[in-house]
Parts: C-alpha cells; sequence; structure tokens
C-alpha cells in the first residue's frame, strides 16, 4: 500500500503537467487523475501521529552529603 504523502506528491505532478500543457483535453484527464489520486489519499487512515518520547536514560543522582 502507497502512503499519502506519495499519492500527494503525484497529485501535485500531474496538476503541474496539466498546467504546463497547451493540450485542454489532455489537462483535464491530468485534473481529473489527480482529483482521483486526492480521494485515494483522503481515504487512508492516519497511523499513530502523537509525538513520540525521546529516548532518556535516567542519570543516577549522586547524594553528597
Amino acid at each position: 500500500m502507497v502512503g499519502k504523502g506519495y499519492l500527494s506528491r503525484q497529485a501535485i505532478a500531474l496538476l503541474s503537467f496539466a498546467r504546463a500543457t497547451g493540450n485542454p483535453e489532455l489537462a483535464a484527464a491530468l485534473v481529473e487523475k489527480a482529483a482521483n489520486l486526492k480521494s485515494q489519499a483522503d481515504e487512508i487512515m492516519p497511523g499513530d501521529v502523537s509525538p513520540k518520547a525521546p529516548d532518556v536514560e535516567a542519570v543516577p543522582t549522586s547524594s553528597r552529603g
């Protein structure tokens, strides 16, 4: 399964090509494909996006006294 980021990058590339082409039929097909990729990306459920705790080791404290 491809990730959301990959699908988004592909959609952006297709929209860029659509803007660059002088062929309106090709541009319409590219925009439609980009919309399909966006729909696929929206269907992907995000994983655990909560921040991860840093890996920290406890430093022993020395008692002075």
